[in-house]
């Protein structure tokens, strides 16, 4: 985008663009990119087979939900894969080769939990020398799964001049196009890591039922309306936890809410 910005092409072919960016290197105006080094990379390869074990067991589960459904077979436990609900799992009369297909996913389902909980002790250790980690985990909604994929995704939090910076990376941002008077606010960009989006909407999630941010999430939920409320106001949450996140970083110091510290009165 800068490249384009610094020189605009009515018309493009290769020999064309070989020569702008030829004349733009000669003159030390190619913009640099930050390359994660290898270390990051295996930190990133960690947090996101680890989602990715995740997404499977929650598709098998689904897949397991619907099976019941169709069948007419009501859940009468909080937890159908919890000791009950295996109980209420082995006593249902399912015909074949629906009942084939329960049990392959069930058994499927408790291996990808072995090999997770493997992972998140794995991923537990290794971030305990982190220097970002216990930092991350006091932002609120944040715990030690969603401060190593965050820590990880982010990568050198120098390369971030500003938190808007920072925001603008994770793609949490709508689209704006601009002519004079017009101005049009689109989809989110998403033009950053999947897995940094992912973990912050997670953190916002959470961080809804903290009393630092309650209020804020709720009055964004209430003015849009029941459709599209509280998506609107987990994502525009999110934004606020990575500014928060980006203050934290480069600040090296723990969360601090902005305002009034509030003060016990015996």
């Amino acid at each position: 985008m800068k490249a384009k910005g610094l020189a605009p092409l009515a018309a493009k072919t290769d020999k064309i663009d070989a020569r702008v960016l030829a004349e733009l290197a000669r003159r030390d105006l190619v913009p640099e990119i930050w390359l994660p080094t290898p270390g990051v990379r295996a930190e990133r390869e960690r947090a996101r087979f680890r989602l990715h074990l995740v997404r499977h067991r929650t598709a098998l589960k689904n897949r397991i939900h619907a099976t019941l459904m169709t069948f007419g077979h009501p859940v009468s436990v909080s937890d159908l894969f919890g000791v009950g609900g295996r109980g209420l799992l082995e006593r249902l009369a399912i015909p074949e080769p629906w009942a084939t297909s329960l049990a392959t996913s069930l058994r499927l389902v408790d291996e990808l939990t072995v090999e997770i909980d493997t992972g998140e002790r794995d991923l537990q250790a290794l971030g305990a020398d982190h220097p970002a980690i216990p930092l991350l985990m006091t932002v609120p909604g944040v715990g030690w799964v969603l401060a190593y994929t965050i820590a990880s995704e982010i990568g050198d939090i120098a390369r971030f001049a500003s938190p808007k910076k920072l925001v603008g990376y994770t793609g949490l941002c709508p689209l704006v196009r601009q002519s004079g008077n017009r101005d049009v606010r689109g989809p989110l960009a998403k033009n950053g890591p999947k897995y940094l989006r992912w973990a912050l909407i997670e953190a916002a999630t959470h961080a809804a039922r903290d009393e630092r941010y309650r209020d804020r999430y709720e009055r964004t939920k209430q003015r849009l309306g029941r459709q599209r409320g509280a998506k609107v106001a987990r994502v525009d949450l999110a934004r606020e936890l990575a500014e928060a996140i980006w203050h934290v970083l480069t600040k090296n110091q723990a969360f601090a809410p902005a305002g009034p510290t509030r003060h016990l009165v015996a």
